[in-house]
């Protein structure tokens, strides 16, 4: 019997020790939850009042540092520029520049150039950094992206460039030949030959001037503003019109075909006047005795119908190369061959802005010694009855063929 007490007791002492040892360890677990932890100080409630709401809606990239460099709020732009990883600011000049700012409580800024992360791109992403104190121990760093604006101004100082270059050529070579004019006052014969070439020289100053003037406007103007239903027959029409001279000149034939009676939206005048760009362009980079074929015909797409008016020539075709910068300004596959036959470097560029502006678009296809065609496609103006919606997507000789079977000759 005393034996089994023993054991009793000593059993009841283990099952009171082990629910006191239980009891304490439940008690040192709630106390350690309700201890703040390093990382239950990284979150919102560590930001002075308001300072949440005001980086939600800037436009610039956000991240605020505490005293040990680790990122406690971070604007989802932070994360997408690679600003921010794994909880910490990714970029070292930009660290440096938060240390320093948490040291002196100095504001400070800077422009860098960072490289693009997962894009396999070469060029680099411009940011601009700004840094200040954000109550005693936190750290407000703002990072705008100024990769659009480097672009634009790069654009705006190469058009700068490109027009007074080309303004300078026929100026200078106006001025020359009034100097010959001057010094050969005695030979009527060498008078008529200078001023002949000068004639051509304010020729092209006047083109290039006027140029300039139309892509101002179509990039200035809303062309929905004198929108109207304009007919596409009307607009190649005009545009052979004013091809006709150079057309004739080289004995180029233009053949004017596809679905008739369709009709786009738009700005009449800048419509025409791209039309007219492609097919003048068609015929100046096109051999003589060729064949330049103008063809409209409706296409179905998702966001839409569209009216495609193709320009195909057999000229000197344009390499692979070349076609993704054809559409700039002032850029010229063959800079003597576009001098010769009088070209600003403007037209395409004038056509893109319109297609662009009318909610529509204009592509190549092209391949050296095979020729060009230049596809303009523009929203459709009401409805159509009786559409061809068969046919190939480029227009090449055999589609001319088929759907012009009384080509206009030019004589």
């Amino acid at each position: 019997m005393n034996v089994n007490a023993a054991v009793a007791a000593a059993a009841a002492i283990a099952g009171l020790c082990t629910g006191v040892i239980a009891m304490l360890a439940f008690r040192w677990s709630e106390r350690d939850q309700a201890r703040p932890t390093r990382s239950s100080l990284h979150t919102d409630a560590v930001l002075p009042p308001g300072v949440d709401t005001v980086l939600s809606v800037l436009r610039s990239s956000a991240v605020v540092l505490d005293e040990a460099d680790t990122v406690v709020k971070a604007s989802s732009a932070a994360y997408a520029l690679g600003l921010v990883r794994g909880g910490k600011l990714a970029v070292e000049p930009m660290l440096q520049m938060a240390r320093d700012t948490r040291r002196d409580g100095e504001i400070r800024q800077v422009e860098l150039d960072l490289p693009r992360r997962g894009t396999g791109r070469g060029d680099a992403l411009a940011v601009s950094a700004r840094v200040a104190p954000l109550g005693s121990r936190l750290v407000l760093l703002l990072v705008e992206d100024l990769t659009e604006a480097r672009r634009i101004e790069a654009v705006r100082r190469d058009f700068v460039a490109n027009v007074s270059h080309e303004l300078k050529t026929p100026v200078g070579a106006l001025s020359l030949l009034s100097e010959a004019v001057m010094d050969a006052a005695e030979d009527p014969e060498a008078v008529n030959r200078f001023a002949g070439r000068m004639q051509i020289e304010a020729t092209r100053l006047t083109n290039l001037v006027q140029e300039l003037i139309d892509l101002s406007r179509v990039q200035n103007d809303d062309p929905l503003e004198d929108s109207e239903p304009v007919r596409v027959d009307e607009l190649v029409a005009e545009a052979i019109d004013r091809c006709r001279h150079q057309a004739g000149t080289k004995q180029i034939t233009m053949a004017a075909g596809g679905t008739a009676d369709l009709h786009v939206w738009g700005n009449r005048g800048q419509l025409a006047a791209a039309l007219g760009n492609l097919v003048e362009n068609a015929v100046n980079y096109s051999p003589a005795r060729t064949r330049v074929g103008i063809a409209a015909r409706h296409i179905t797409a998702p966001g839409g119908d569209l009216i495609e008016i193709a320009v195909t020539d057999q000229g000197i075709g344009i390499s692979e190369k070349d076609r993704e910068r054809i559409f700039e300004r002032f850029y010229r596959v063959d800079p003597a061959r576009s001098r010769a036959t009088g070209g600003t470097g403007l037209g395409l560029a004038i056509v893109k802005h319109v297609a662009a502006s009318h909610g529509g678009e204009v592509t190549v296809w092209s391949a050296e010694g095979q020729g060009s065609t230049f596809t303009l496609r523009l929203p459709e103006a009401g409805s159509v009855r009786d559409r061809d919606r068969r046919g190939p997507r480029r227009i090449d000789d055999t589609f001319i063929s088929e759907h012009l079977p009384t080509p206009e000759v030019l004589p």
